[in-house]
């Protein structure tokens, strides 16, 4: 799957870890006192999408916004670190970079601190990043478009996307009118019930929620990511898979739906069957739950699940 150039269009974000232990109550509220050890960044949104890529071989080019500000500096040499692509993000200054806090104690999450703006871009931004996005899709192999309602996409901007022939989406529900025409869509079990109106039970509620989502995103494919129950292909055509998830533990989530997406637009790419790379994104999902924090897998990873599934 290497040496393909893919592109990615989202919600950039920096992840902000901070790890440490508990061992006592704060004398002057009743919450916990963390002592710190560690502290560290890793990419997160479509910045993961495009870590996860390049992890797998890909070349990779990003397109998104960060503010004008000090992690915005950061989320840019991350990228460069990792040979991604960069020249597409543009700092802007009417918003900061999105940034999740998370602070960590004997392996659980104790709090979150969110700094963001969900406002849309400006008339001015949103044009310019549609021209970057318009020229970089006609270069690129495969598209992914990467969606956390955090007020970059619009209907303009999935447009130039859709010059490229293949078009992925890991949208939100709220923005499933501007997905259409893409090749194939990956929400997860619940973004799927809140984008199809169905509340998803069982198989049978499943498989109405996915003629449902082909029609509202006017799509080839909708694979819903399921968790620990793996997940589900629909096709227009009437494609129909379902797969349990082969993760042997599951530690953390975090990440998982972007690698999902990821590994189906480099399979995809590649001229792998929708089934096959479904099969493969499964692969790695399960690779990334077992770790703690926004990960990756790499493809030695996917292979020994496979091997493992084998055995």
């Amino acid at each position: 799957m290497a040496g393909k150039n893919i592109l990615v269009v989202g919600d950039l974000m920096l992840d902000e870890w901070i790890w440490g232990r508990v061992e006592r109550i704060s004398p002057e509220a009743p919450v916990p006192v963390v002592a710190v050890s560690n502290h560290s960044f890793t990419l997160g949104g479509a910045g993961n999408v495009a870590h996860n890529l390049c992890v797998l071989g890909a070349n990779v080019s990003c397109i998104g916004v960060v503010g004008d500000d000090p992690f915005g500096n950061e989320v840019r040499a991350m990228l460069r670190a990792q040979n991604i692509d960069a020249d597409g993000v543009i700092s802007v200054d009417d918003r900061p970079t999105t940034r999740k806090t998370r602070v960590v104690a004997q392996h659980q999450q104790v709090v979150r601190a969110d700094w963001e703006s969900v406002e849309p871009l400006r008339a001015a931004d949103a044009e310019r990043i549609v021209g970057i996005v318009a020229a970089a899709a006609k270069r690129a192999d495969a598209v992914i478009v990467s969606d956390y309602a955090k007020g970059l996409l619009a209907r303009e901007i999935v447009e130039a996307a859709n010059i490229c022939p293949l078009v992925l989406g890991d949208p939100k529900p709220q923005h499933a009118a501007l997905f259409s025409g893409v090749t194939c869509v990956a929400p997860n079990l619940g973004e799927a019930a809140a984008a199809s109106g169905i509340a998803i039970r069982d198989d049978a509620s499943l498989e109405r929620a996915g003629k449902i989502l082909l029609e509202r995103f006017g799509c080839r494919y909708v694979v819903v990511t399921r968790g620990e129950h793996g997940m589900a292909l629909f096709g227009r055509d009437g494609e129909r898979l379902a797969i349990p998830s082969v993760a042997r533990t599951v530690f953390d989530v975090s990440g998982a739906g972007d690698t999902v997406v990821s590994v189906l637009a480099l399979a995809l790419a590649v001229g792998a069957s929708i089934d096959r790379a479904m099969r493969l994104a499964n692969y790695a999902a399960g690779a990334v739950v077992e770790k703690l924090g926004t990960a990756t897998a790499n493809a030695e990873e996917i292979l020994e699940l496979l091997e493992h599934a084998d055995a």
